[in-house]
């Protein structure tokens, strides 16, 4: 039985697998890891595997401590991965987007898949039906909008997320609203949309946590999975043990 966890900009997310079958998930802040992954392993006394990914300032030391009870795993970019990467700059592609692409690569065989990640940034990875990791696209996320219209402007107000009641704002509110979420919608549907130009045989799947807000104002046919990086994980793990 493995927990995959994946230390993001905002939240820690975990999930335990048994094989192949997601069993629970977990959310929780940075300030509650060691004592909120003691849970998990009193609770589930069948883990035998802790598997990390991490694009956050949270160290290595925060996790030694779980050695006495399970093998702890930081996914690295020096692990075997089922493409072929072709980024120009490599060492600087997180592992989030090769973890991504790896869960892409092995559940979506022979297609064109382009996974969109939908978080404190939105990544955009495109992996060939040749299995070629060629690269994407980073944004900011909804929150990082609206703190960024706040931040940089003397009077905007500092919102948080909700839908627009329609796309013509009718208040300051409204009209931030409208933009920040209307705008990265039609973002991402403008993306999928010049991918689908140059390729075929193609899948597309959302995944992040504001996956489920965003997937019924996309126009294009997606697949959205807010899980699908920690099952990436555990895809992840599964093929470095049979390919170390």
């Amino acid at each position: 039985m493995i927990l995959t966890i994946d230390v993001g900009n905002t939240r820690i997310k975990g999930a335990v697998f048994e094989g192949d079958t997601l069993l629970n998930t977990f959310v929780f802040l940075k300030t509650e890891l060691q004592k909120s992954i003691w849970g998990i392993l009193k609770a589930h006394k069948e883990l035998t595997d802790l598997v990390i990914a991490s694009v956050s300032d949270v160290e290595k030391q925060s996790f030694s401590i779980f050695n006495e009870a399970v093998n702890v795993h930081f996914v690295s970019p020096k692990d075997p991965f089922p493409f072929v990467n072709r980024y120009e700059t490599p060492q600087t592609l997180g592992i989030d987007r090769m973890v991504l692409a790896t869960g892409a690569t092995l559940v979506y065989p022979n297609q064109n898949r382009l996974v969109i990640d939908v978080g404190t940034c939105v990544t955009y990875d495109f992996i060939d039906e040749n299995d070629n990791y060629l690269g994407g696209a980073i944004s900011p996320g909804l929150r990082l909008r609206y703190a960024a219209l706040h931040n940089y402007t003397e009077k905007l107000p500092l919102l948080s997320l909700e839908s627009p009641k329609h796309f013509i704002g009718n208040s300051t509110s409204e009209s931030l609203h409208s933009g920040v979420v209307n705008g990265l919608a039609l973002e991402i549907d403008g993306f999928i949309n010049q991918y689908k130009e140059q390729y075929s045989n193609f899948i597309i799947i959302l995944t992040g946590g504001d996956s489920e807000f965003l997937a019924n104002r996309l126009k294009n046919t997606i697949f959205a999975n807010s899980n699908f990086l920690l099952e990436s994980l555990n895809q992840t793990f599964q093929y470095k043990i049979e390919n170390d």
